[in-house]
């Protein structure tokens, strides 16, 4: 079987607002509960203005917030997602590391920091992370993390591993769109065409809109399934959304 690989996409970033802090009736007005608010509040502001690529005003909130507490992990995660965003790689690595430093259990960093060594194409330290993410059982976005490790082992060329790591998310979340494509393409990959178009119909009825991944595995199995029809109308849907990807080229070059 002749099999045309497309590059992988990044993995998710889960730069995960930060909630309200839970005060006991005991420790309502402490002092240590006026300051976590208000590092709480300038670390929701700085993460707002990062997304609105508003540098100024985030830079105005994380320097506040280090003034609340200077040795707060937090702080050092959003100060990394901040110098992330702006180009400035080595200043961001320094602060992911010092978050994961002043709290090794602190999942989200880690996942962030792995997205960050994935985008820097070091698929083998990201996977190194992500490994001790997945083993944090309490982590409330660990199927995701379980899918951003399959990432990195298929850049790693292990697909074995990946299949593995996809399955996980998908027993913790049935619907991950993400993990069920990957899936349909791994399934394609192995001469398995019909799991593969289980896969696709499957993301298909989680996903508000196809990606350009997941309609090129639409694509590729209705072809080798012989379903003409299938692979005209999901081509033309590659072309109308995606005419500029990486996949859309690939097809135009078949035609």
């Amino acid at each position: 079987m002749k099999v045309i690989h497309i590059a992988i996409g990044s993995l998710i970033f889960l730069q995960i607002s930060l909630s309200g802090c839970v005060i006991t009736e005991e420790s309502s007005y402490s002092s240590h509960s006026i300051e976590r608010n208000a590092l709480e509040q300038r670390l929701t502001l700085a993460r707002r203005y990062i997304g609105d690529s508003n540098w100024d005003d985030a830079k105005r909130n994380l320097k506040l917030a280090m003034k609340i507490k200077p040795s707060d992990p937090e702080v050092y995660e959003v100060y990394a997602l901040f110098h992330q965003s702006t180009g400035e790689n080595d200043s961001a690595e320094e602060y992911f590391l010092e978050a994961i430093k002043l709290r090794p259990d602190f999942s989200r960093a880690r996942n962030n920091y792995a997205a960050f060594l994935y985008l820097q194409k070091r698929y083998e330290e990201a996977r190194i992370q992500l490994l001790e993410v997945t083993s944090d059982a309490l982590y409330s976005a660990r199927p995701q993390a379980f899918v951003n490790l399959g990432m990195c082992q298929l850049k790693l060329h292990d697909r074995a591993s990946a299949k593995r790591s996809f399955k996980k998310a998908l027993l913790m979340d049935s619907d991950n769109v993400l993990a069920l494509v990957e899936m349909g393409h791994i399934a394609y990959e192995q001469g398995e065409l019909d799991e593969a178009w289980r896969f696709f119909q499957a993301q298909r009825g989680s996903a508000a809109q196809q990606s350009s991944r997941a309609l090129w595995l639409g694509i590729i199995v209705s072809r080798k399934l012989g379903d003409i029809d299938s692979e005209a109308s999901l081509a033309l849907m590659l072309k109308s959304l995606y005419p500029d990807s990486m996949e859309y080229q690939v097809y135009s070059r078949e035609q």
